[in-house]
Parts: C-alpha cells; structure tokens; sequence
C-alpha cells in the first residue's frame, strides 16, 4: 500500500509539474504576443489566436488574464529568443528553445543539461535543425477527410497532409498559416477539443533507441531541461518502441 501511494503520488508531481510548465510557457508566449501591441485580442490578431491556442491546450482562464493583465499593467519584463541544438544519445537529435532575460543563464543551463547526461552532447547553431520541418500540427476526433480539405481550401490555408487513423484526424499546414487553419476547424466543427494544437517543428527522420542506457540518458536530459525555467519547448526526433 506504501510503494503504491508512493507511485501515485510521484506521478501526480510529475503531472503537475508538467502542468506548470506549460502555463509558465503560454503566460510568457501570452505576455509578449500582448505587449507587441495592443493588449486586446479583439484589436490584436496574433494575441487572439496565442490565446485561443492556449485555450487549446487547457491553459486556464486566469493565466491566460494574469499574462495579459501584465502586459496591460506596462510591466517592463523582457524576453528574448534563445535556442540551442545538440544530439543526445545514438545520434538522436534535440532542439531547445528559450525564451529568456538573460541568454548566459539560459546557455550555461542548457550546457550543464547536456554535459550531465550519458550520449548528450551540445552543437554549434543549424546542426540539426535543418532535418526538421516547422508545421501547423493539429489532432482531433474527425474522420471526414474531404469535408476538412474543403474547409481549408476555402480558408486559404496551405495544407500539406491530412490523415485519419481510428477516428481521429491529424491535420498538418505550414507554419505561417497555424493561426488560419485553427479558425477554421474551430468553424468546421464547434466545440472542438483538440488532442494536439500547436505550432511546431517535426523531424524528417527518427531514431529509435532500445538500449537501456540510451534510454536513461535521454529521459535524464529530457527531466533536466524541463527543469530549467527558460526552456520554452523541446523538439526531438527519438522514438523508444518499448514505451510505445
């Protein structure tokens, strides 16, 4: 009963954890999206869909308030772009991107990520972003695949693959037309509730990892990254067939 309750309780931290990661994510994205101009996202179409993508992802309604009453209260808090490349164990491949004050804190955390986990290595600039592609990546129950194409042609999005696997629907746009082509699911079909919905970078190619010390290294760096509070997103192209 003790290891049990031990168990539980491990894993509700670490869903909570997560969860306040994400939040401290979109109340950065949210902050920056409303200072960029006017903090209204009825006068501020990139602040509108940064919230209607938060929303998307179960973000709750304070945070998303609490970010952009920040920006509306002129806070000078500032933030700026950071992301640093690298490979992990087996030749695997990670992105990491910052939204930071203070970009040698940022380095010097990510660094230290990398230095202390087996296989992980950090690189200079470009090493392995050009084998990933930047895409709009949605995922929702749907499966009428000619309805959807329709939608999204008649919206001006540039679609670049829509699939259907056991009744749920993975939409992918370019990058540039993320905001367009979430407006019109949400018209397609009201009151959706979407598994994945966000902007973000995929790998043309994975690697899969089987061996156990692999797979310890690159769950170590994963758990140390998410640590550090300027990580903003993490992009991979690691697949492990036994957590499948």
């Amino acid at each position: 009963m003790g290891r049990a309750h031990e168990v539980r309780a491990a894993s509700m931290a670490k869903t909570a954890a997560i969860k306040s990661k994400l939040y401290s994510r979109f109340g950065k994205e949210l902050y920056i999206a409303a200072k960029s101009g006017v903090p209204d996202p009825d006068m501020n179409l990139t602040l509108k869909r940064k919230i209607a993508e938060a929303k998307s992802n179960q973000v709750p309604a304070d945070v998303i308030k609490r970010a952009i009453d920040k920006a509306k209260g002129g806070s000078d808090e500032s933030y700026d772009e950071a992301r640093y490349e690298g490979f992990g164990p087996n030749g695997s491949t990670i992105i990491v991107d910052c939204l930071t004050d203070n970009t040698n804190r940022s380095y010097t955390n990510v660094k230290t990520a990398f230095n202390k986990s087996y296989g992980a290595k950090l690189a200079g600039a470009g090493a392995v972003s050009f084998g990933y592609e930047n895409v709009g990546l949605f995922e929702f129950p749907y499966t009428d695949e000619e309805a959807m194409l329709d939608a999204m042609m008649e919206g001006d999005v540039d679609v670049l693959d829509i699939t259907v696997d056991d009744d749920e629907m993975t939409v992918k746009t370019s990058f540039t037309d993320f905001g367009k082509a979430q407006e019109v699911i949400e018209k397609l079909i009201p009151n959706i509730e979407f598994d994945t919905c966000e902007a973000t970078m995929l790998p043309n190619e994975y690697v899969e990892l089987t061996d156990p010390e692999d797979i310890e290294g690159f769950h170590k760096l994963m758990d140390m990254l998410n640590e550090v509070d300027d990580v903003n997103k993490i992009y991979h192209n690691v697949r492990i067939p036994s957590e499948a």
